[in-house]
């Protein structure tokens, strides 16, 4: 039984996970967070609150459901990081998603000019099709950053790519620019940040950015990707190669 769907209730929990779902996939381009909900919620007398949460993660072009996540949050009043303990059991043949994964990308490389755009989606939601692998890759690049900036009582979402601008590499790398709006829940705030994201499949995302608002000054991070699974690194690993 929900104690919450999608619920605004436990925002920053809710989007947390959602980026979470596609943290556990940090070498794929494909799988996108879809429902979540919330189990049991659990105070700790002293020392924090602690989170039962169940959510399915699905492709992002056919919304297929490819996967199903137990997961275990638990927040320490004196720490803004929670510890996360994450297991998922896949719907989706592993082979299959790495095959859809290449497709993905041969899609990207046989472009012979760079893809550059602005304002996906349009002011009516729409997304041509020149961009949805812009798009896709905006998403999960951006999980990284919200990952970092959400807490317990705070969320985001992306909201809209502003600006994208492709870089043709010499190796077999994709390498992207993104301006970014970022969705602050419950202020209701838009947060713009600028992004570098560069991922080759089977090998983790990496990803530098820094933000600004309105009310605070710009923040620059550098964060990588680590091995399928592996929640805890999202936070922790730095791309020190870039």
């Amino acid at each position: 039984m929900c104690l919450a769907k999608n619920n605004k209730q436990f925002p920053g929990l809710i989007y947390l996970f959602s980026q979470t779902a596609t943290g556990q996939n940090t070498e794929r381009a494909s799988i996108f967070f879809s429902r979540s909900c919330l189990l049991l919620f659990q105070p700790v007398l002293g020392t924090g609150h602690k989170y039962y949460l169940q959510f399915t993660t699905e492709d992002y072009k056919t919304r297929e459901n490819v996967g199903t996540c137990l997961a275990i949050v638990f927040y320490l009043k004196r720490k803004p990081t929670p510890t996360v303990n994450i297991k998922c059991t896949y719907t989706k043949d592993q082979k299959e998603v790495q095959e859809d994964d290449h497709r993905f990308y041969q899609k990207i490389r046989q472009h012979t000019k760079p893809i550059i755009g602005s304002y996906i989606p349009d002011s009516y939601g729409n997304i041509e099709p020149a961009f949805e692998s812009a798009w896709a890759l905006a998403v999960v690049g951006s999980s990284y950053i919200m990952w970092e900036k959400s807490t317990e009582n705070l969320g985001y979402f992306m909201a809209q790519v502003k600006h994208v601008k492709q870089w043709i590499s010499k190796d077999d790398s994709i390498d992207f620019d993104y301006a970014v709006l970022l969705h602050e829940i419950p202020t209701q705030e838009m947060i713009l940040c600028h992004m570098r994201v560069i991922w080759i499949p089977n090998h983790p995302l990496k990803v530098k950015y820094f933000c600004s608002s309105e009310n605070q000054s710009a923040e620059s991070e550098d964060v990588s990707g680590m091995e399928s699974g592996s929640a805890d690194g999202i936070l922790n690993e730095r791309a020190a190669n870039f």
